[in-house]
């Protein structure tokens, strides 16, 4: 039986939050946070009021990346991070979507929120593409998205050296992303929402379709090679020996 660890709460006219709390499994990519996921997106995509998306997570996480049981299984080449899209939602989404990362982002959940028209980051928080921690090469888009939000050289240096990074030293690193107490990018994000929620939803769907053009034709071409390279690096022996014993760690 499937958990409701995704909330959807409408904070005002116009304004819907998607919150992610699998408090359980901190919000790595569990069954539940997928299809709870999914299912908001379709939600949001069927009701015609809504003109911006707030996403966040709970407390100290906001997304945490694929389960070490999804590793295991892509180590054993039974399976493919493709088989569920959570990393273009955001960027598929009709209107505009606000990622509050209020807690730390992982793998894949970094990935994830980059994909979104806004990004908050938290002070306080860690942000890292830790793939390479595990010994194979990054997925979810993350070798094209970090590099179109970040800049190549910052970009580089998270995919290829896997480190922990700080919302604070992100910001003196120039990131482009307002960096906040934690405390306050809810705030920050519901400030910005507001700013979009006064304009006619059919203005902001013609120009978000024209602003991320360039990333939905290209991203399947990025998934497509990162799919190859899963398979190169996956099958390294030392590849599962690192997920079982580095994993939360």
């Amino acid at each position: 039986m499937m958990k409701q660890v995704v909330e959807l709460t409408e904070i005002e006219d116009h304004i819907i939050q998607i919150k992610m709390q699998d408090r359980e499994s901190k919000n790595t990519f569990s069954p539940d946070l997928i299809a709870g996921l999914t299912n908001a997106f379709e939600h949001i995509e069927s009701e015609a009021r809504y003109k911006a998306v707030v996403l966040t997570g709970y407390d100290t996480y906001f997304a945490s990346g694929g389960t070490q049981e999804q590793l295991m299984t892509l180590s054993d080449g039974n399976s493919k991070f493709t088989d569920f899209d959570l990393y273009s939602l955001s960027l598929k989404c009709s209107i505009p979507v606000i990622s509050a990362m209020q807690g730390h982002g992982i793998g894949g959940g970094f990935a994830m929120g980059l994909f979104a028209d806004f990004v908050i980051l938290s002070r306080e928080s860690i942000y890292t593409t830790n793939f390479m921690k595990y010994g194979f090469t990054p997925g979810m888009g993350a070798t094209y998205i970090l590099p179109e939000k970040l800049g190549i050289v910052l970009a580089e240096e998270m995919l290829l050296t896997a480190k922990n990074y700080r919302g604070q030293e992100l910001q003196s690193r120039g990131v482009p992303f307002p960096v906040v107490p934690r405390e306050q990018v809810l705030d920050h994000a519901y400030g910005l929402a507001r700013s979009l929620a006064e304009k006619p939803r059919i203005s902001l769907i013609t120009l978000k379709d024209h602003l991320v053009l360039k990333l939905r034709e290209e991203l399947p071409r990025v998934i497509e090679q990162e799919v190859l390279m899963h398979e190169k690096t996956f099958a390294q022996p030392s590849v599962k020996e690192r997920i079982r014993s580095l994993f939360g760690k």
